[in-house]
């Protein structure tokens, strides 16, 4: 069976993890410190780094650090992860969830323009598999509306938008995932990215129980080492050493995983383009698509269903999962905000009949060969 994701670990993480067993420091620490350090000089652009335990929490940290609050609205939308919308709810504020473009599955400028009201105080613009959002459009309609765009990257490294790399643009905050399936892993895990130095304060602080003092340089000192002031209720949302490790080897080999999951996702493109279903979009020659999904959405004149097609899949030993039940769908979310598909038609069109196929950077060319084998075959029966 090819799963749908499997992380590509190699023996370098493996050591860089015992080191840390051994070394009796197992949370956070040196090796968290060099994390956010190593991706700092990745990224450049003179940007600021606070690693946290995901990107949920990051995505809290930034909007609380905004001052997101009651009666406030923040703009997300529908086709994500429930996590993108429910961190507003953490602070008191209501999502203002609006529709996707078709063609990219990322929010729009129209769509953002539309929902905008004076509640409106943030935009989380969600880069969708890996593609960018057209960043200089939002950015330009907050700046001004003098609302922040913190950008939900959970997809997205290293993706870049015209030449830059997301993480680098004009926005108030970035927020990235390592989670076990991401392009870049750390088990659990997620970054906060920002040029503001009052935002990256207030998210250190804020990520463990908002303690003036960094656990790790607390526990370092001599004298009165101990001591620490609470100064806000903040929340337990520190990175290990032992997550940090595998980061810190898993940024040294970002550039070549990409690659991999390039050269698979052109592979797939060529294989698949006169079958009857619709490819996702690449970045063109002035962006980079991190393809951490591989999205197909089949055609009317397919011949089988969504869901058909996944059952076929598995037949031929092929993993695949649906990314995602659009907000609109869950239960809270609909009924909280009295929404339907009439509200969200392209996120509705596209969600029932969209299907991701396997693509990571530890696929061999068997394994892909399979892939493209099997689709085939399912969608010229």
């Amino acid at each position: 069976m090819i799963p749908f994701a499997r992380p590509d670990i190699t023996e370098a993480e493996i050591a860089e993890v015992i080191e840390v067993l051994r070394s009796g420091w197992l949370t956070t620490g040196p090796k968290a410190q060099r994390f956010e350090l190593d991706f700092a000089n990745y990224l450049g652009n003179g940007v600021e780094t606070v690693a946290v335990n995901s990107a949920t929490a990051g995505l809290h940290l930034a909007l609380e650090a905004v001052g997101i609050g009651p009666g406030d609205e923040v703009i997300v939308p529908s086709y994500t992860f429930t996590a993108t919308a429910e961190v507003v709810r953490y602070l008191g504020a209501d999502p203002r969830i609006v529709d996707i473009k078709a063609d990219s599955l990322n929010v729009g400028l129209e769509a953002i323009t539309a929902a905008y009201s004076s509640r409106t105080k943030a935009i989380i613009p969600v880069h969708f598999a890996g593609l960018a959002c057209d960043i200089d459009a939002i950015v330009k309609f907050a700046g001004a509306h003098n609302v922040a765009v913190i950008e939900d990257a959970a997809h997205a490294f290293p993706t870049r938008y015209k030449g830059r790399l997301i993480g680098t643009h004009d926005t108030t905050a970035t927020v990235f995932s390592f989670y076990a399936n991401k392009t870049i892993t750390t088990g659990e895990g997620g970054m906060v990215i920002t040029r503001d130095a009052q935002i990256a304060k207030r998210c250190r602080t804020m990520r463990l129980h908002g303690i003036d003092r960094d656990v790790f340089n607390r526990y370092q000192g001599v004298g009165n080492s101990w001591a620490y002031q609470v100064i806000a209720p903040g929340f337990k949302y520190n990175l290990t050493d032992i997550a940090a490790a595998l980061g810190i080897v898993q940024l040294k080999r970002a550039d070549a995983m990409q690659a991999a999951r390039q050269v698979i996702a052109a592979r797939y493109r060529e294989a698949f383009c006169n079958l009857p279903i619709t490819l996702p979009l690449d970045a063109g020659k002035d962006g980079q698509h991190a393809w951490h999904l591989f999205i197909v959405r089949l055609d009317k004149d397919a011949g089988i269903s969504r869901d058909d097609f996944i059952t076929e899949l598995a037949k031929r030993q092929i993993g695949s999962s649906v990314h995602y039940i659009p907000l609109h769908r869950h239960p809270y979310w609909r009924d909280s905000y009295g929404l339907n598909d009439q509200q969200f038609p392209n996120a509705t069109r596209e969600f029932e009949r969209a299907v991701s196929i396997p693509l990571y950077s530890a696929m061999t060319e068997d394994e892909q060969q399979q892939v493209i084998d099997g689709v085939t075959a399912v969608l010229k029966n």
